[in-house]
């Protein structure tokens, strides 16, 4: 028989009352946590240092700092990076030097989401960071050298979390539906192993999610299935969840990063993979569609010179019918760039280029280059010695030049020997040799 839903009037998410309170009950994150690492060695020698917790959603950052705070002898506030207040941070370093001063009791100042504070927020907590007045755990799902400022980093040490694995979350939900004090055993609810599991793989790493759909689904099992918590009341009570995919974070550059690169390798599968990421997760499909007609030029190049007016193709059909019809063209062009012939020749080639103009300056053109408009300017020798290659067999000018003196006999432009630019390739060196003569 399955118990009664508890009240909902007052009581916190199910998230919040299984979280760990100790340090044995912490689950996964093993790298920072195994005997003799750094972060243990300082919780168990009780000399927490400054730190920042930096990783995804649902990793157990505020729970590993509470439980730092618990298996120490430290004072534990939690100040709002998104409501607090320079004038709230004073309180706080007042009370905690009075815990020092009177009774030797370091105080712990947990701050959730720290890459929300200004430079000037941030700034705040130096001095109290570096007389000890203050010991600062900042949690972030940011990359901490882009949302710290470097004054407050340098103060402190940093640890990156991991998503947690699909094994952690099952055993997170598997100990929430025992668990009768703070989680579900109160209901007495039977758990399939395959729904935990399709919870836990739908989770991203993330604990709060799945213990999120956990309590959702057991709410529906309850009331519609007999306490039976199965694959198929996952599927009923979960609504479409979200992807993790930070528009103006982080995630944006490492899945965008995952994109081009997997087209650079010549791996469709995966390109196509972390394009639909994108798109399902909602980027804007201008965005993929200009990567990949830099992608064209970039890394294609005249090894298919189809390459870059089919990426334009696919980005004029995204701007004229729109999505979702314009997925089969983003994803024609996204697999046909991936299994392209590559050279990034025209890259380097004008990467050469621009080096020697900035190396070198506004180099003098060429007199015999020049445009003769005038008669004083063909008076001083412009356009003299000219040779025009249409005159000419082959269309070319033996012994001819057209760089400036200084940079005579550079060579910027290197085809490689892969797809169409094996041809260019080998008319190039014809051209060169006859040029030469």
């Amino acid at each position: 028989m399955f118990g009664a839903l508890p009240k909902s009037g007052g009581r916190a998410p199910l998230a919040e009352r299984v979280r760990p309170e100790s340090l044995a009950d912490v689950v996964g994150q093993a790298h920072l946590l195994k005997p003799h690492s750094p972060l243990r060695q300082w919780i168990e020698t009780d000399r927490v240092r400054s730190t920042i917790l930096w990783g995804p959603p649902g990793s157990g950052k505020t729970t590993l700092a509470r439980v730092v705070a618990a298996a120490t002898r430290s004072h534990f506030v939690a100040f709002s990076a998104v409501t607090g207040s320079v004038g709230e941070l004073r309180e706080i370093v007042a009370a905690a030097q009075d815990r020092l001063t009177f009774g030797g009791q370091p105080t712990i100042v947990f701050v959730d989401e720290i890459h929300r504070f200004n430079k000037g927020q941030q700034d705040a907590f130096l001095p109290h960071v570096e007389d000890g007045t203050i010991v600062l755990i900042g949690a972030t799902t940011e990359n901490p050298s882009f949302a710290v400022n470097s004054a407050l980093l340098s103060r402190c040490e940093t640890f990156h979390l991991e998503p947690l694995s699909a094994a952690d979350v099952v055993h997170l939900l598997e100990r929430a539906v025992a668990d009768e004090s703070r989680g579900l055993g109160a209901l007495h609810l039977v758990a399939d192993a395959a729904a935990l599991e399709h919870i836990a793989q739908g989770s991203s790493g993330d604990a709060r999610r799945a213990l999120s759909t956990l309590e959702i689904t057991a709410d529906w099992a309850v009331r519609n299935a007999g306490g039976r918590l199965s694959l198929e009341a996952v599927t009923n009570a979960q609504s479409h969840k979200p992807l993790v995919y930070d528009k103006a974070g982080e995630e944006h550059y490492n899945v965008i990063s995952a994109f081009i690169k997997s087209m650079r390798g010549s791996d469709p599968d995966a390109a196509v993979y972390w394009m639909m990421r994108m798109l399902e997760a909602g980027e804007e499909p201008l965005f993929v569609s200009r990567r990949m007609l830099i992608f064209a030029s970039e890394d294609v190049g005249n090894a298919d010179p189809k390459a870059l007016p089919l990426a334009a193709a696919a980005d004029e059909t995204l701007r004229r019918v729109g999505m979702p019809e314009a997925t089969y063209a983003l994803s024609q062009a996204c697999l046909y760039l991936a299994c392209a012939p590559k050279s990034n020749a025209s890259t380097v080639a004008w990467q050469r280029a621009k080096d020697a103009v900035q190396t070198r300056g506004a180099l003098q053109v060429p007199r015999k280059l020049r445009n003769a408009v005038t008669p004083l300017m063909r008076a001083d020798g412009y356009g003299v010695g000219y040779q025009y290659p249409h005159d000419l067999p082959e269309a070319l000018a033996r012994g001819e030049t057209y760089l400036p003196d200084e940079l005579e006999g550079s060579v910027f432009y290197e085809p490689t020997d892969r797809g169409d630019e094996t041809v260019i390739k080998n008319r190039l060196a014809e051209i060169r040799s006859i040029r030469d003569k």
